[in-house]
């Protein structure tokens, strides 16, 4: 069984792009080798910033000889019909053979496909790989059509076994594929010749080029940290940066070198950010002080000045790009001191959406939500709400719009620069978190009450203007907020009642968003119910206070919310049941658990599914659901046939056996301990205490006919087994479990 070699070699490929194009390569190939006949032992592909290569094991030599029977049509069908199923199958009239069936005589016909060397079906994959690749972006260059992410300049194709090495015969608009390559660029800019991948990948290396990505990073990061080890420093570990700098490079050649003592005094997060995002350089830092005092950057090249000329150029460019990074952050201290409102007025130009308003707009509906789940997170409602209202002011700022990715960050500089406490300062970098599922959650209660506001903002905002993701589309990340939103309540076993504020919310937004809502009388009433977060009556209240301005639109609002405020709650439900299949809890034990009242307060829903959950996961508890189930569907098919409700009037008396009258006791010492357990919430004891009835239950069913001629006995048994389906669905909908 031969051994496949392919290597295309380009001029750079850009450094993101890599990765995904070797899977594309491997994948394209093997799928196509395989739907071909030809299938193979392993493989794997590899890139570096000039080539992609794919080495495939035990591939088998040909293809197998196929012979397939293929049924066609009646004898006496159509000639048309006859005619097409001969071109399908690539046959003649006279190779079909007729045979008598059930259905009448009808055509057969046998289809030999002999079997073709691997060479020939590898040159045909490889060319529709080639032509068809799918690069986010490509180019054509010369006269030819063929399009490549940048100019291809070889390609090497070879299959090699114990008897030799075969150049694969392929052509691609003037390449010719054959068994050379070349080395490193500058190094080793010869030519080589290779018989297989293990002698490829030697050549390589002795040529200067490590063909495994990892392995370039593995070395990277290993001279760096010995570089910075060296003088008693630390590199800042940055995996992204790790691998892109790996995609650069094909003969990595790590260098360290000095940051002017000027800038040395710059935030370490502004050095490193600039250093990293404009010059690729890894930072330096002292682990002592935690200030960054070096970078490490690397070459692509060995140099008889072992860097020193690189490094000189690395250092100069640095210094100016630096400068920039000090002017910013000098100007926005400058003003952060003087009057930071300055950043918060500007932010009133800065349109947020066209349909919700500018920055400012969002800022304040921010601050004032804020200031209304402060006491929930356990925070002063003044701080909160000073602390919302600057928690964004960096977004006006200098450095922050050099480099986006510093907001937040910035802010908490700017704020403390400002004469702010230390903890609402905090707040600006705090409250866009988390940003993703392992994002570390907040937890000093500023923190929190901000970043709840922000991300209900963003969420009712969006809602009530139906911008709603879709599919597999969500342009403003809603589901990120509502994750956010989610683990912000649980890590913080914060009791919230979401509706109240999700409503309060809304009608703030609507009131934004309405022209018809702009008077002055009618922000303070809207500001007023949003306060106190409570629709009908207080509606009503208000519109006698309007008088005749804005009456219809008021009452459009009043019809508006609670559709929207619901249908939010359903999504952040979604997002719940996702959140916690990851933690081993079935949808449909939380679909029993939202049925229940107090859906909104995220927290308990949580606490009450986990204990139904750990419940339902014992032999007492999936027994009881199952006697749950017999005793629904008996009472569901007794009241759709005799068209009543079976709810009350059990009777203990009208008891004929033991177990009926078990059954009886077992109920009201259920009813006995759920209710004080759940006023106190203890779910646990709850579900425990539910899960009890599991064997007076069976016991009922094993021992006692519910349907029996007598309808005295059957009405009463039948009213017993609703106090089942009642006593359980104090704890949970039942009804919405499977199984």
């Amino acid at each position: 069984m031969p051994d496949l070699l392919i290597e295309l070699l380009s001029e750079e490929i850009p450094a993101r792009m890599q990765a995904r194009a070797a899977e594309d390569l491997k994948k394209r190939m093997t799928d196509g080798l395989v739907e071909a006949g030809l299938t193979y032992a392993g493989a794997a592909a590899f890139s570096t910033p000039r080539r992609l290569t794919l080495t495939v094991q035990g591939l088998l030599a040909a293809s197998p000889d196929l012979r397939e029977e293929r049924k066609g049509p009646r004898v006496d069908a159509p000639d048309k019909a006859i005619q097409g199923f001969l071109r399908g199958a690539g046959i003649t009239q006279d190779q079909l053979e007729q045979r008598d069936t059930p259905k009448g005589a009808v055509f057969f016909a046998l289809i030999e496909k002999p079997g073709r060397p691997a060479a020939e079906i590898v040159a045909e994959v490889l060319e529709a790989t080639i032509r068809n690749f799918p690069w986010p972006k490509s180019m054509r260059w010369g006269a030819g059509p063929l399009r490549w992410v940048r100019p291809l300049h070889s390609i090497l194709c070879i299959l090699s076994d114990e008897g030799g090495t075969e150049v694969v015969p392929l052509q691609i608009d003037g390449i010719t594929a054959g068994n050379r390559t070349r080395g490193h660029r500058f190094m080793s800019p010869g030519e080589i010749t290779v018989n297989n991948y293990e002698d490829y990948e030697a050549k390589l290396k002795r040529s200067k080029v490590i063909l495994n990505a990892a392995e370039r990073a593995e070395h990277i990061w290993a001279d760096a940290a010995n570089l910075a080890f060296a003088a008693g420093l630390e590199v800042v570990e940055d995996k992204g940066l790790l691998a892109e700098v790996a995609g650069l490079v094909e003969w990595p050649v790590a260098l360290m070198g000095e940051i002017d003592a000027q800038f040395l005094d710059l935030p370490p997060e502004v050095l490193q950010t600039s250093m990293r995002e404009h010059q690729k350089f890894f930072s330096v830092r002292d682990p002592r002080t935690g200030r960054i005092e070096r970078f490490v950057t690397v070459a692509n090249r060995e140099t008889a000045d072992h860097g020193a000329t690189i490094l000189a150029g690395n250092q100069k460019v640095l210094s100016a790009r630096l400068a920039d990074a000090k002017f910013f952050w000098q100007n926005d201290l400058r003003v952060a001191k003087s009057d930071i409102n300055f950043w918060l007025q500007s932010l009133e130009n800065v349109t947020f959406h066209n349909k919700l308003g500018s920055q400012g707009d969002r800022i304040r509906r921010i601050a004032a939500l804020s200031r209304e789940l402060a006491p929930a997170c356990g925070a002063e409602a003044d701080k909160a709400e000073t602390a919302a209202q600057l928690a964004k002011t960096d977004l006006s700022s200098e450095m922050v719009y050099e480099f986006p990715e510093l907001q937040g960050l910035m802010g908490r500089y700017y704020i403390e620069a400002a004469g702010q406490a230390a903890e609402v300062a905090a707040v600006a970098q705090d409250h866009y978190s988390p940003l993703g599922p392992s994002d570390d959650v907040p937890t000093a209660p500023l923190s929190v009450a901000v970043a709840l506001a922000d991300k209900l903002d963003m969420l009712t905002g969006f809602w009530a203007i139906d911008e709603k993701p879709t599919g597999s589309k969500d342009p403003f990340a809603l589901r990120r907020a509502a994750l956010g939103v989610i683990r912000l309540i649980l890590t913080n076993d914060l009791r919230l009642p979401l509706d109240r504020y999700i409503d309060a919310q809304l009608v703030r937004v609507e009131g934004a968003v309405n022209d018809n809502l702009q008077d002055g009388p009618v922000i303070e009433l809207i500001e007023e119910i949003a306060d106190h977060g409570v629709f009908g009556a207080a509606f009503h209240a208000v519109k006698e206070r309007l008088g005749d301005l804005a009456v219809a639109e008021f009452l459009e609002l009043e019809q508006r919310v609670p559709d929207i405020s619901s249908d939010l709650l359903a999504f952040l439900h979604d997002r719940l049941k996702v959140y916690l299949r990851d933690q081993g809890i079935r949808h449909d034990i939380i679909d029993a658990c939202i049925a229940m009242a107090g859906n909104d307060d995220l927290n308990l829903l949580v606490k009450r599914a986990r204990a139904l959950n750990d419940v339902l996961a014992t032999e007492d508890g999936e027994n009881l659901l199952q006697g749950f189930k017999r005793a629904n569907n008996i009472l569901t098919q007794a009241e759709e046939k005799d068209g009543v409700e079976y709810s009350y009037g059990a009777d203990v008396k009208f008891a004929e056996t033991d177990s009926e009258k078990a059954l009886f006791a077992a109920l009201d010492m259920a009813e006995e301990q759920i209710a004080p357990a759940l006023a106190a919430e203890d779910f646990p004891a709850a579900m425990v205490a539910m899960a009890g009835l599991r064997a007076p239950i069976d016991a009922f069913f094993e021992d006692v006919q519910v349907n029996t001629d007598n309808q005295v006995l059957r009405r009463n048994r039948l009213n017993l087994i609703s106090r089942i389906r009642g006593v359980c669905s104090e704890v949970a909908d039942l009804t919405r479990v499977e199984g």
